[in-house]
């Protein structure tokens, strides 16, 4: 991400952007727009990403992941109040030392247990961020092409520019180019 955001965040001022001008029309159908031609041009890469086959896929694996996840810590927690409730209606058997030391022990369990599911779900927050920076560094060369067939000098963030021409955004055109591109990314990615 590094580079990518490097790549992605010059800023030119005092330029003029460009307008999308509309392809001549071919046997009475009318073509494909051209590509913009503005020496600025504008993306969403939080939307290129999410809406791309790349980021979806990922977003898909997830938020399965996230659900089982969230199976599991039911689960566990479920065991961890009947064990609870085990231990509570051992109290009146029990020595106090030895019930202090049966609940000692039960509480060092819960907080293992909730340090190691809380690291599963960082680990998941972490694949996603990872995710992302293979992303947009899979999209340089996507946006370089954008750029190039824009004649633009700079692509950046539309959520960092303060206004701008809706013409110069070529977030839809860049997630079309990087889903006949890079795809799901499943080839690249495979474990």
């Amino acid at each position: 991400m590094r580079g990518t955001v490097a790549a992605l965040a010059f800023l030119l001022a005092g330029v003029t952007p460009g307008h999308t001008q509309p392809a001549p029309v071919n046997d009475g159908a009318p073509a494909a727009p051209m590509a913009v031609q503005s020496p600025v041009l504008t993306i969403d890469s939080e939307r290129m990403f999410r809406e791309s086959a790349f980021g979806q896929r990922v977003n898909r694996e997830i938020d399965a992941q996230s659900a089982e996840l969230a199976a599991e810590n039911r689960e566990i927690e479920a065991r961890l109040e009947a064990e609870e409730r085990a231990l509570t209606e051992k109290r009146a058997t029990l020595e106090p030392k030895e019930f202090r030391a049966l609940a000692d022990a039960f509480d060092q369990k819960v907080q293992r247990t909730r340090s190691e599911q809380a690291a599963k779900n960082r680990a998941l927050g972490d694949r996603l961020d990872r995710a992302r920076e293979d992303f947009l560094e899979a999209a340089v060369p996507v946006l370089e092409q954008l750029m190039r067939n824009s004649d633009a000098a700079v692509i950046l963030e539309r959520r960092r520019v303060f206004v701008s021409s809706t013409a110069i955004e070529v977030t839809d055109e860049a997630i079309t180019l990087l889903d006949e591109t890079i795809g799901s990314g499943l080839s690249e990615n495979a474990d």
